[in-house]
């Protein structure tokens, strides 16, 4: 008889090292694994061995950096979508590309099922799911984190070591990482309590501000329609381009957001992460955004990027609402070419200037001097029509009160 196929998201971490030999032991299914390259710096060549040892019957490892940063990073850089202020949704976006490779092997090995290792607290089990539900409906789903046992990572890490399988943590260096080309996130252990301070020595991207470069660099990011295609007069690969941003904010200290943030689960979530490269790309779109759109477009604009975000960190990429969104973005990026320049230091991100071809600002008509373009004479007839509702308001509270007092 034929066993079923499963097709697994593969990091080789804690979570999806144990959970082969369980899909195995509980399912009595072939494992097929994917390990996805969205640039989380690792080798991933060794994944390979260490999959087939705990029981995959073959790996997929699939470099997705380029469709990851094009079709995933540069839409939701140019909505300008952040999360809650701070968020700039590292592992939100890497979850709908993952979940698409998934699909897309397991309809070529003609698997039935999708499993993952996100747990039952987290927000990554519904991005996976939701993915493979737009895309996959017929595939059924194993989220072992919701079935099995194993209550903790202690839990599981006592059952990796009774299999032999080597986990790459331990029960005292226990955060909860997820690294990708963006960004690093970290949970779990002493973050769990709001009022303790990040260590220093949690950071393995971002310099602390107390080792950073004591001098401010100078940096030039050039856009075309809303995305970034130079930095320093150099084109790169949108991979290359977010590496090489990553390497010069880091040295800077920039991009380390802490935050409480509300998971969609139900539950607040405290979260340290490290986004150096995309950090300075989102103040300097912001940057160019300011001389290139309009005010109703860009008061709009801020409206949609809220929502976008929120479709974004909910798992919600493949719907025709976020299409919908980005098609409206993609419009209003039409004129957002130009170039910004930016000074780092000490963690901060500070604007040197910004120019572009289709700017919006004219120095003749914003100028403090005498000028020939603008009569000052029509803001008086502007302010009264404009103020018209205030002062008619104003005028008949007055004989709402006469009316009450007779009365």
């Amino acid at each position: 008889m034929v066993k079923e196929k499963v097709v697994l998201a593969y990091s080789g971490g804690l979570d999806t090292s144990i959970i082969i030999p369980w899909l195995k032991e509980n399912y009595d299914m072939e494992v097929i694994a994917m390990a996805a390259d969205v640039g989380q710096g690792e080798e991933l060549a060794p994944l390979k061995e260490k999959a087939i040892k705990t029981g995959a019957s073959k790996i997929y490892i699939e470099d997705l950096k380029k469709e990851f940063v094009a079709d995933f990073i540069y839409p939701t850089l140019k909505a300008g979508a952040v999360y809650e202020k701070k968020y700039l949704l590292g592992t939100s976006f890497a979850r709908p590309v993952i979940a698409k490779r998934l699909v897309e092997i397991a309809r070529k090995e003609g698997a039935t099922a999708i499993a993952h290792g996100a747990t039952g607290k987290g927000n990554d089990q519904v991005r996976f799911e939701l993915t493979v539900k737009a895309l996959a409906p017929e595939l059924k789903i194993i989220a072992p984190w919701r079935i099995w046992n194993i209550k903790s990572r202690e839990d599981a890490i006592d059952y990796a070591k009774a299999r032999n399988i080597p986990v790459p943590v331990t029960k005292e260096n226990n955060y909860s990482m997820d690294r990708n080309l963006w960004h690093l996130s970290h949970e779990g252990q002493d973050l769990e309590d709001p009022a303790n301070e990040p260590k220093d020595s949690l950071l393995m991207i971002t310099k602390p501000l107390s080792q950073s470069a004591d001098t401010p660099e100078y940096l030039e990011i050039e856009f075309e329609k809303g995305v970034p295609i130079k930095v320093n007069g150099q084109e790169y690969s949108p991979a290359e381009l977010v590496a090489t941003l990553n390497e010069i904010g880091a040295r800077h200290g920039v991009g380390v957001a802490d935050m409480v943030e509300n998971r969609l689960v139900g539950m607040k979530s405290r979260g340290v992460y490290e986004t150096p490269g995309g950090s300075i790309l989102y103040a300097a779109h912001n940057n160019l955004e300011e001389i290139t759109l309009d005010r109703a477009t860009t008061h709009f604009k801020e409206m949609v990027a809220i929502k976008f975000a929120e479709l974004v960190y909910d798992g919600l990429w493949f719907t025709p609402l976020r299409e919908s969104l980005s098609a409206f973005v993609d419009k209003t990026q039409e004129t957002v070419t130009g170039k910004v320049k930016l000074k780092l230091y000490k963690g901060n991100i500070i604007p040197a200037g910004v120019t572009s071809p289709y700017s919006l600002y004219d120095a003749e008509i914003a100028t403090f001097s005498e000028d020939e373009v603008y009569n000052q004479k029509d803001a008086e007839g502007f302010i009264n029509l404009f103020g018209l509702p205030l002062k008619t308001r104003a005028q008949k509270q007055k004989l709402w009160a006469k009316y009450k007092k007779e009365k």
